[in-house]
């Protein structure tokens, strides 16, 4: 079940299923808390939308103090809508930087991992068993490669995640009520598996609205986690701009909410 939570000024998404792991600390964040101002208002996590890039650095502060993440260690990607994945587990040095990807996996107490995301899809994935974490950016172009296939992949064969151990959320996104998408898109999904769920022909010709979080359910389903065990948030954020930002509805002018995925130290 999800809920709306608190932390300061900041609000943000919390599902009780992930809550209850002791271990984890995990945030679909709002647009609310923050100190950016006009389309960005308030929490805005994109340096790259047009912001003030001193609010966007204040913005990254109050996320890292609210959510007791250690200094250096919030990992954003320059996400590339694509379906690369890099792995942060032992020793192995935390990138300098933004690493160009749009899936992060790690076993590292107090590194937390972060999607920034305006209508595309975050994804969580938690290994309750052995204790791995995932955080995926699933756009259009990342959900047709499969991404969301690639990081049960590989919890399963790099980490040695069991299917049934692992538990999938996913987060607020645009919706098949908003998302309206033309034939090149169209084309990238229609040879996928339940192709037929997702989209859905419009009046206009040439023109389909898409379910990009069905999408992704469908996809980890058929990678072998349960049914059971995935869980998505159902909330549109083209419809609810006074939440979230919205690349789509701001008319291209929107910031980024952050989602983000941690294991505790000393848990």
């Amino acid at each position: 079940m999800f809920r709306f939570s608190q932390r300061g000024a900041i609000e943000y998404l919390e599902i009780e299923e992930l809550s209850e792991l002791d271990f984890l600390t995990h945030a679909f964040c709002t647009r609310r808390g923050g100190v950016s101002t006009g389309p960005y208002e308030s929490l805005n996590l994109g340096f790259l939308a047009g912001d003030r890039a001193e609010d966007v650095r204040r913005n990254r502060i109050l996320v890292e103090e609210a959510f007791g993440i250690p200094n250096g260690q919030l990992i954003l990607m320059r996400q590339v809508h694509g379906d690369r994945i890099r792995v942060l587990d032992g020793d192995e040095p935390l990138p300098e930087g933004l690493p160009e990807c749009d899936g992060l996996i790690s076993d590292r107490p107090g590194v937390a991992l972060a999607v920034k995301t305006a209508d595309c899809v975050p994804l969580f994935f938690v290994d309750r068993a052995r204790r791995i974490i995932g955080a995926a950016h699933a756009g259009w172009r990342g959900t047709a490669r499969g991404i969301a296939t690639a990081m049960v992949e590989i919890l399963a064969g790099r980490f040695s995640s069991r299917r049934e151990d692992l538990v999938a959320v996913i987060g607020p996104a645009i919706g098949p009520c908003c998302y309206q998408v033309d034939v090149p898109v169209f084309s990238a999904f229609s040879g996928r598996p339940g192709a037929d769920r997702f989209l859905h022909p419009c009046k206009e010709l040439g023109r389909w609205m898409a379910d990009l979080a069905l999408a992704n359910r469908l996809q980890i389903r058929e990678a072998g986690v349960p049914s059971e065990n995935i869980f998505s948030a159902g909330l549109c954020t083209a419809c609810r701009q006074d939440l979230f930002f919205s690349h789509r509805a701001g008319g291209g002018h929107a910031g980024r909410q952050i989602n983000l995925l941690m294991l505790k130290r000393g848990g």
